[in-house]
């Protein structure tokens, strides 16, 4: 699709709400924000969806052409991308169905749009599946109003640990569903599926930024008005290079498609939870009472 058309539908469908005439008239239609997976550059593109109870499917059709298209490629780089649908924007986690969930899902949107059964027919690959769920983790609520720098990090930390118990809850789930098999029929395969492997991915990215923001501007600002706190912060940031080494050796985990190492990746997940959760407990003990009078979002000087 040339960038000018490109643009074009992505300025009339900003600037009434989702509707655009031309090719997509009619259809629905949302804006998919990626990042670039080397550049780290954002992009935007116009796709056609297909509701599927709480998510919403898109698929990686590129006209049926050879190749997966480029925002595909990104999203399984970085997992968090940003959907627009009418007069709403938020994060979604994109999770590309696999095997029978694959076909299931594919199905479904053949029914809604047959096009897009031409579009594999004359396909020499696989069309991709992509569900874009909830970003947050299942439950989330968040710790209540946020008015305090206090309440922003109590509310970061939440996050990341709603986050960490999905992952395990779904590792274990995988793990329980191939000890647990019986009769015909083959059982799971022996790796981890794409939805461990986005959902963990857009944690360790999470944390990442994270505490890059605490090392880089939180962690220096306490420490100006809190000398008195030198060790508290040595032995923050010797926790994060613990963590960081984790991260690392998971985010090597993730590299493919597939998680070929999982009684490895399941070893390294276990030790993550094991320290951060006792690295934020920390934080939250230390950080939290210095935090309670600093409003947030931070005031704006006058003039």
């Amino acid at each position: 699709m040339p960038t000018s058309f490109h643009q074009s539908v992505i300025d009339e469908f900003r600037a009434n709400e989702g509707k655009v005439g031309g090719p997509f008239e009619g259809g629905d239609l949302l804006l998919l924000t990626t990042t670039g997976a080397r550049s780290g550059v954002s992009r935007t593109t116009p796709l056609g969806y297909v509701r599927h109870g709480d998510s919403l499917l898109v698929v990686g059709s590129n006209l049926g052409g050879p190749r997966h298209p480029g925002w595909y490629h990104n999203l399984l780089a970085r997992p968090v991308v940003r959907v627009e649908v009418g007069n709403r924007s938020f994060e979604a986690l994109a999770v590309p169905a696999e095997g029978d969930r694959r076909e299931e899902l594919f199905a479904h949107v053949v029914r809604a749009v047959p096009g897009y059964g031409d579009y594999q027919a004359g396909a020499s690959r696989v069309l991709p599946v992509v569900a874009l769920v909830r970003a947050e983790p299942e439950g989330w609520e968040g710790p209540g109003e946020v008015r305090t720098l206090a309440d922003k990090l109590l509310e970061v930390h939440t996050w990341l640990r709603g986050q960490l118990r999905q992952v395990r809850a779904e590792a274990d789930a995988h793990f329980a569903a191939r000890a647990a098999h019986q009769g015909p029929g083959a059982p799971p395969a022996p790796g981890l599926g794409l939805q461990i492997r986005q959902r963990c991915l857009a944690f360790c990215q999470a944390l990442e930024f994270h505490h890059s923001s605490e090392d880089g501007h939180l962690f220096p600002g306490i420490a100006r008005h809190h000398p008195h706190l030198t060790d508290v912060f040595a032995r923050l940031d010797d926790e994060h290079r613990t963590i960081a080494r984790i991260q690392s050796e998971l985010a090597e985990l993730l590299a493919g498609i597939v998680i070929a190492e999982p009684e490895r990746f399941r070893a390294e997940l276990e030790e993550m939870s094991s320290q951060l959760n006792a690295h934020l407990d920390y934080e939250d003990e230390v950080l939290l009472p210095l935090l309670a009078d600093v409003p947030w979002p931070p005031e704006v000087p006058k003039g």
